[in-house]
């Protein structure tokens, strides 16, 4: 008789599979049955003090997306039209649109080739005497190298957004990242190491600063019998109890989430680095270990097989994969508002966007659907 195959069907994998779990349908419940579903429920201030104490700050604020963390934080700050504001090329739009949408200068760095984060010595040379403020935005699996902006910040008073959407539990020289900025902001979207679905975090240790954050979430309420005289201009950036108690629960298993993550950039690692046609990062660099938010790949450009073929292929063979950032001086609408100068050059952007993409790595990712996309991969170059 011959023996059944041990080898699972497979089915479409995803770039991101979320994990739920049973803490998080426990609490969701008791919100649902508590009637407090909105933003005035216990698990939101529970959620903010324990992510905060998570990552060794004062004070959290929680707020409905990432991208609404880094508008209220910027606007937090208190800067004035046109102040310059350094950012890198290399990132998710929202970090241009919170600068834009408060009429500030962005200013854009070229990525630092081996981590794909902001150059930090490049940070250094665009900085003038109009630059108010730096968003550090880690980027995929290794934080910004910060040694260096941080002192400069502190010696010419510039203030740090530190965007830690994508790494929540990272270290940074055995620090928690979202622990250096002036202000920090976190993502809870549903491909993030914990997930409320949609959401965000600003955490900071200045009290004035989280004052003004919590009032800029919130419409700029006033107090009291004064409530609907609003001494600002702000949003309704509230997050629910409902995903706040789902946050609460994710929180608990964190540990065991930046494990499993690291697990899985560990397998893809192993599996791929033999491959001489893509670069891949490493499990860790002298300042970080890699936390793999995503697992990135760079097809390098002597292979004869280039990124959309790779995507069209794995596609077909029921494999999902994502395209890096476009850079901010490609992006079309920027273009079209001629934001940056058609002479603005970034290389190093332009190339990880050209010729980079990341595989299927969401907590929800099993070990033979990694070694099925890694076979994929590697016969795609012909290297089996």
């Amino acid at each position: 008789m011959k023996k059944k195959s041990k080898l699972k069907k497979i089915k479409f994998i995803p770039v991101n599979i979320p994990k739920i779990f049973q803490q998080d349908k426990i609490n969701v419940k008791k919100s649902l049955d508590s009637g407090w579903i909105s933003s005035e429920g216990s698990f939101v201030k529970t959620f903010e003090n324990k992510f905060s104490n998570y990552n060794k700050r004062r004070y959290g604020i929680a707020v409905s997306s990432g991208t609404a963390a880094l508008e209220i934080a910027l606007k937090a700050l208190n800067l004035k039209t046109k102040d310059e504001v350094i950012i890198p090329a290399f990132s998710i739009i929202s970090t241009a649109l919170c600068v834009i949408k408060l009429g500030l200068k962005p200013i854009l760095v070229d990525s630092n080739i081996d981590n794909w984060n902001m150059d930090s010595e490049e940070v250094l040379r665009k900085i003038s005497k109009k630059t108010k403020a730096i968003i550090v935005t880690h980027i995929y699996g290794f934080p910004v190298d910060m040694r260096n902006i941080i002192k400069i910040a502190k010696e010419k008073k510039i203030k740090i957004v530190e965007d830690s959407a994508e790494m929540i539990g990272q270290k940074y020289k055995n620090k928690m990242c979202g622990s250096f900025g002036d202000l920090s902001t976190f993502s809870f979207y549903a491909n993030k190491h914990i997930t409320t679905g949609e959401g965000g975090m600003i955490l900071t240790n200045d009290k004035t600063l989280y004052e003004k954050c919590k009032s800029l979430r919130n419409l700029c309420f006033g107090i009291g019998n004064n409530r609907f005289n609003h001494d600002d201009i702000g949003w309704n950036y509230r997050l629910t109890n409902i995903q706040a108690a789902m946050g609460c629960g994710q929180l608990k298993n964190i540990s065991w989430i930046i494990k499993r993550k690291r697990e899985i950039g560990a397998r893809y690692h192993s599996l791929l680095k033999n491959n001489n046609n893509i670069i891949i990062q490493p499990t860790k660099n002298s300042f970080a270990k890699n936390i793999y938010w995503v697992f990135g790949v760079l097809i390098k450009i002597k292979s004869k097989i280039k990124k959309d073929q790779v995507v069209k292929k794995l596609l077909k063979n029921k494999i999902q994969t994502r395209n890096f950032f476009l850079p901010m001086h490609k992006q079309k609408i920027f273009k079209k508002m001629k934001l940056f100068s058609k002479k603005e050059n970034y290389p190093n952007a332009e190339y990880l966007s050209r010729n980079g993409l990341y595989l299927p790595s969401g907590i929800g990712i099993k070990n033979y659907e990694i070694d099925y996309i890694c076979k994929k991969v590697n016969q795609i170059f012909e290297i089996l």
